[in-house]
């Protein structure tokens, strides 16, 4: 029953294709290569990223270079030895909500060995019967 609830809130209360599963095995991969999403689209240039920057956001990210989907940031608070955050209490929003399923929205995907896995909610068999169901 439990699962079933759940199940119902992710897919019509927070629509959600994606349950979010597994845990973190602190190997800091996410802080690397990482995509900023800003006002619902990714950051694509310096200029736009410096002026956000000039307002206080995303302060603790640079830049590491620029591909298709956009600009590429590796955060400044990872430690290169340990791996870990040296200011995990007071991460940022993105950091603390990390991973989402918006991150396939562009191209992304989880960095190989990451311990978090996203499982859809409907599996193949329940999508197949809603589709049979659907006279064409």
């Amino acid at each position: 029953m439990k699962q079933k609830l759940k199940k119902f809130y992710y897919k019509y209360i927070l629509r959600k294709k994606y349950i979010r599963t597994g845990f973190c095995l602190k190997c800091g991969q996410c802080c690397q290569n990482i995509y900023i999403k800003h006002d619902k689209k990714v950051i694509v240039d310096e200029v736009e990223f410096y002026n956000l920057n000039q307002k206080g956001k995303y302060l603790d990210f640079e830049i590491m270079g620029k591909d298709d989907t956009g600009l590429v940031f590796k955060c400044k608070l990872l430690d290169e030895v340990t791996k870990l955050c040296k200011n995990h209490k007071m991460r940022d929003f993105i950091c603390r909500r990390y991973p989402q399923e918006e991150i396939f929205a562009f191209g992304a995907k989880l960095a190989q060995g990451c311990g978090y896995k996203f499982e859809p909610i409907d599996s193949f068999e329940d999508v197949l019967k809603s589709v049979s169901r659907v006279k064409l």
